[in-house]
């Protein structure tokens, strides 16, 4: 497959899964802040800086207020990673390559495409917030279960995988540093309904909540939060559950090539680590280190798989 062709399925899959993640970061910080009494004078922040994209708000607004943060996240054009530039993007990476994905999805992801040319402050107000991204959720797995049931799995969707199973690990890593340290209660909060709320925010935030309660019950702490959305086998949107289907994918592709891939060393690395690691052992080792070292790992397979497949030099 040309390079410039895999480049753009892989970036495809990144900017769908970024932009469910972010309406996900919004809506979820929203309802928690409808629940519990804000502890800073900007409560938004930490939105922006689980991004790490600090520099490119302070250059475009004042403070971190509910209605900069969200138009920062959801409409603006200048901001690369907002939704609609994620949107965008998905439909201009998918648009030349209708002939390799389905006709359904090509339907579904320019339809929301479509309705994104309409969005603006007013028309989330006019709707709510919730119902807005309810309705753009509805959206997200609709594409995502068009993806799973009608591609073939083949180089196409292989390379699908790959950049949404690498956007994962990344934002959950992010959501984990900054929340992690921001959530560090004091000692009147800890197992409080206000800290209990925090914590289950984290996992809604991941879409992790639910299958949290089925392995644990409803007693929340921050050990089994860490360990659910790092270290499960079976939650797919884990870190150790993602680099799994991005090595799963790497091999298939190599069966198909003539001269075979040869081991990325940075996947190899990030599956020991969250093979032999748990959540007890990552906290009392320092977990901002850990996941300062996944993200570094995450960065450094990327380059690999794009020098190995995507790079046109």
């Amino acid at each position: 497959m040309l390079r410039r062709i895999a480049g753009s399925l892989f970036w495809a899959a990144r900017y769908l899964e970024r932009a469910q993640w972010r309406a996900r970061l919004v809506d979820v910080n929203y309802h928690l802040l409808l629940e519990v009494p804000p502890r800073d004078l900007e409560p938004w922040e930490p939105l922006v800086r689980i991004t790490a994209e600090q520099e490119l708000f302070a250059a475009k607004h004042s403070h971190a207020s509910e209605a900069f943060v969200i138009d920062f996240f959801v409409f603006d054009r200048e901001n690369p990673s907002s939704i609609r530039s994620c949107i965008e993007s998905v439909r201009a990476n998918l648009s030349p390559l209708r002939h390799l994905i389905s006709s359904e999805l090509w339907l579904a992801v320019n339809r929301l495409y479509l309705e994104v040319q309409g969005w603006s402050p007013q028309a989330l107000a006019a709707a709510g917030v919730s119902a807005f991204f309810a309705e753009l959720q509805r959206h997200f797995y609709t594409i995502d279960g068009i993806i799973v049931n009608t591609m073939p799995r083949d180089l196409t969707y292989d390379l699908l995988a790959i950049g949404t199973m690498l956007e994962r690990p990344d934002n959950v890593s992010r959501l984990l540093d900054v929340k992690y340290h921001y959530l560090l209660p004091r000692l009147e909060d800890i197992g409080g309904p206000a800290d209990l709320r925090q914590w289950a925010a984290v996992l809604r935030s991941a879409s992790a909540f639910e299958a949290f309660r089925k392995v644990y019950g409803h007693a929340i702490r921050v050990n089994r939060v860490v360990e659910i959305l790092v270290f499960d086998p079976a939650f797919p949107r884990s870190m150790r559950f993602s680099i799994e289907r991005v090595a799963q994918a790497l091999a298939r592709i190599s069966l198909r090539e003539e001269e075979p891939v040869p081991e990325i060393p940075p996947c190899a690395e990030l599956l020991a680590m969250l093979h032999a690691g748990s959540a007890d052992q990552t906290i009392a080792g320092g977990l901002h280190e850990f996941l300062i070292d996944v993200e570094t790992k995450c960065a450094r397979l990327a380059d690999h798989v794009f020098d190995r497949f995507m790079s046109l030099e």
